[in-house]
């Protein structure tokens, strides 16, 4: 029904709260936080990485590197279209060898499963971690490859028809999440 409002399914203290148990989860999984490293993908899994970081510091007492990913040319749809706007090519920014590492791959949805790919075949250029883990705020379902997330802030079976939209003080000026569409 139009003008019917959006449902929100996460409040600033929820996504709060949320990263808070995935950062006790990933302390216990990995028996603290040795070789740890968090690399959070453009735009939205970045805030939520440094989010993370912090609260891993504030359990684990120690601070965990943490870096960018822009996966823009790794993306299987770039060249899809051939008229139309450029992609727009943002820096990475790793400031640590991954090599050996447990990396902690983080993003606000998982969907498809295609970012992650791309997220994946972006990172081992950088070299050849240890094992990489995937965290997402938001799981939505309708994977097309065989990706499943480690750390799962939140299930949400959608429609096709739906999207999710997760909008961070960072980036939006409110921390949020909620579905549109119709189901």
């Amino acid at each position: 029904m139009k003008g019917a409002p959006v449902p929100e399914v996460m409040d600033a203290e929820r996504v709060t709260r949320t990263l808070t148990r995935i950062a006790h989860e990933v302390i216990e999984r990995n028996r603290g936080l040795d070789e740890l490293a968090l690399v959070g993908i453009r735009t939205r899994g970045v805030p939520i990485a440094r989010r993370l970081a912090g609260a891993l510091k504030e359990i684990g007492g120690h601070d965990v590197p943490t870096g960018v990913l822009d996966i823009t040319l790794y993306r299987d749809d770039l060249m899809r279209n051939a008229v139309g706007p450029q992609p727009v090519i943002r820096k990475t920014e790793i400031p640590f060898s991954i090599d050996d590492r447990r990396i902690l791959l983080v993003d606000d949805v998982l969907y498809t499963g295609r970012t992650i790919r791309a997220a994946l075949d972006a990172l081992i250029d950088f070299g050849r971690p240890r094992s990489i883990q995937l965290v997402v705020l938001v799981d939505r379902g309708h994977r097309e490859l065989p990706i499943k997330a480690d750390y799962v802030g939140k299930n949400l079976p959608t429609s096709l028809r739906q999207s999710v939209q997760v909008r961070l003080q960072e980036t939006d000026g409110i921390d949020q999440v909620v579905i549109e569409g119709e189901s």
